[in-house]
């Protein structure tokens, strides 16, 4: 579970201040848009980073989904897309975590309350892949099988009772993540 929230948090992590120079735009949007079946691809938004290391949309797009290219200079892989929908949410959180802000949770869940951010009304994926940068190929586009996929469907405020799913992490089921909160999402085991 630690391991999933910790993925989950790199989605919206700004760019540290390190020397390593980002991808080549095309290289970012080949890799980005990896964790989403094919016919999701070419119509996602692609955000990436530019030469001064500042998250720039590197892509526009004119389907459903938006996908964030890896931090340049970390030290695995994480490439994530999700419904366009989650957009003011995880907008949100870049902005807040750049501002220094600790509890990101905590401030998007009060944005929420307050109405300044608008959550999905319909269920709205996250296709991630994560792992050591060993099993990326930036020129070609690929990862390997070190890489893994991840995938679950932010359903903001369910709970164990509104959706019949357990409230704690199954080895090989469906389970709910962050019950009852703006961020509450399915967790799908890889297996699936």
């Amino acid at each position: 579970m630690r391991l999933i929230r910790a993925a989950v948090m790199v989605l919206v992590l700004p760019v540290a201040a390190c020397g390593q120079k980002p991808l080549p735009p095309a290289q970012q949007i080949a890799l980005a848009v990896l964790p989403l079946p094919m016919n999701f691809r070419a119509g996602a938004t692609v955000l990436g980073y530019d030469n001064a290391r500042k998250l720039v949309t590197l892509r526009p797009g004119s389907g459903s989904m938006t996908c964030l290219a890896g931090v340049p200079g970390d030290s695995v892989f994480h490439a994530a897309c999700y419904a366009n929908t989650m957009e003011p949410f995880m907008a949100a959180g870049r902005t807040l975590r750049g501002k220094g802000v600790k509890n990101v949770d905590s401030a998007r869940f009060a944005q929420v309350k307050a109405g300044t951010i608008k959550m999905p009304e319909q269920p709205a994926a996250l296709w991630a892949l994560d792992g050591p940068m060993s099993g990326v190929d930036a020129k070609a586009g690929t990862v390997t099988s070190a890489i893994k996929l991840r995938y679950s469907v932010y359903t903001p405020f369910a709970t164990a009772a509104s959706t019949g799913l357990p409230d704690q992490p199954l080895a090989q089921g469906p389970w709910l993540m962050d019950a009852g909160t703006p961020k509450a999402h399915i967790m799908f085991t890889m297996t699936m």
